[in-house]
């Protein structure tokens, strides 16, 4: 009953558009106040342990620091870095938001703060170049997808608290699966431009001019070997280093490049605020309803369910990949999160799955739900950049999401794509 009460309420509430921290939590009330599965004391103890969490500051640590880099000069900085490295070659201008994105997933750890950051720059001067703005659009959104896969990821933070996994081994295993989603896009880029006519970049650099350029982007390229440097050197903790690069965000954009004013960090603070205060809602309440979920059996029937209709790891992990697909279509990713992995994590590991690998296909898989109408939050940012319409950016997106399935595919099926460097480092 208690089940039952739960799910049926929390679909009408999200179907009434009913804010997803909130209906958690009545969907939650109604199936306390309806079967008497726990005590309203036990509900508001569990939702406050959600949230007593040391790992789970780093959320709101990274969203600023990816706030302060967004807006101080660094994004710039490594667009000019890598146009003078891969500007020069067929569909270069598609290349360097690709390789930007790279750059800038391994410094701000959010997916939308990539496509504002970069789209504001590089949509228009892809445009400006004879590329369509469909295209361009659509690639600066699926280019984003990898701010949440290459380390730091506040989505692998959330996934590691709801699902008693390592950070810095998901953060480890983030790295090669998000350079292979750099291989794929492109290629596929590169395949587009030549069908297309799209030209490189035709500016040339002299010796002293791409100097001055590396020089310029070493403090924002510093910000992924002092977080990463410093996590895996023992230095500090995942958490600590957001608070690290949080500071250094700062230092940068006020002394070294200038673009941030004093009076601009209280802006930058409350910004990074209305980003992550939603979240934690949603942790603290998800671990109330997660609560319900395990008093009531709800995973183990679902994972005995799964099961029984066949034990074959390829086609649970196949099903598994379609039901995170469509849930990422509509539901915000941490929500996603979880709910889904006190569900779906005791079944694939029954399977023998790595629970650190797990993570990295939820992730990569609620990532394409960036960029999936109709709720694709990449989109709704890239048209607001980009100037153009929902319905010709929607036209624009379908290859690309075709392309990162297939690489998705990729890392579901093969483990060490995720897990070999980890257990090289020996994090894992």
């Amino acid at each position: 009953m208690a089940a039952i009460l739960l799910f049926v309420t929390l679909i009408l509430f999200l179907l009434l558009s009913v804010p997803i921290g909130i209906s958690l939590g009545l969907a939650s009330l109604t199936a306390i106040q309806g079967s008497d599965c726990i005590s309203m004391t036990t509900f508001v103890q569990s939702m406050i342990q959600g949230l007593n969490s040391f790992p789970l500051m780093a959320v709101p640590l990274f969203t600023f620091a990816g706030e302060v880099m967004g807006k101080g000069g660094i994004s710039r900085r490594l667009i000019d870095l890598a146009r003078v490295f891969t500007g020069r070659f067929t569909g270069g201008l598609g290349i360097v938001t690709i390789v930007t994105s790279l750059f800038f997933a391994a410094i701000a750890g959010t997916g939308s703060a990539a496509v504002a950051a970069i789209g504001l720059i590089m949509i228009p001067a892809m445009v400006k170049n004879g590329y369509d703005k469909g295209y361009s659009s659509a690639l600066v959104a699926t280019a984003g997808t990898v701010g949440v896969i290459i380390p730091p990821s506040v989505c692998m933070v959330v996934y590691a608290v709801a699902a008693g996994a390592s950070i810095s081994g998901l953060f480890m295993a983030g790295i090669m699966p998000g350079l292979l989603i750099g291989v794929g896009l492109i290629i596929y880029s590169v395949f587009y431009s030549k069908k297309h006519g799209y030209k490189g970049d035709d500016k040339r650099y002299t010796l002293a001019e791409a100097g001055a350029i590396v020089v310029k982007a070493i403090p924002g390229l510093l910000i992924p070997v002092i977080i990463l440097g410093g996590i895996y050197g023992g230095i500090f903790t995942p958490t600590e280093a957001a608070a690290v690069a949080g500071v250094y965000g700062v230092l940068i954009g006020l002394f070294v490049y200038k673009e941030i004013k004093p009076g601009d960090l209280v802006y930058i603070v409350y910004r990074s605020v209305l980003m992550c205060a939603p979240v934690l809602i949603i942790i603290g309440i998800s671990t109330g309803f997660g609560r319900i979920l395990t008093i009531a059996q709800v995973p183990v029937a679902i994972a005995d369910a799964i099961l029984g209709l066949t034990s074959s790891k390829v086609l649970v992990l196949l099903l598994i990949n379609v039901l995170l697909l469509i849930v990422g279509t509509f539901m915000e990713t941490n929500a996603a999160i979880i709910i889904l992995t006190p569900i779906l994590l005791p079944i694939v590991t029954r399977l023998g799955v790595d629970a650190v690998h797990f993570g990295i296909i939820v992730v990569m898989n609620l990532s394409i739900g960036f960029i999936t109408p109709p709720l694709g939050a990449n989109l709704f940012m890239a048209c607001q950049v980009g100037e153009i319409s929902f319905d010709k950016l929607t036209r624009k997106i379908w290859p690309w999401i075709v392309v990162m399935i297939i690489l998705l595919m990729l890392v579901t099926y093969i483990p060490q794509i995720s897990l070999a460097l980890p257990k090289a480092m020996g994090v894992i």
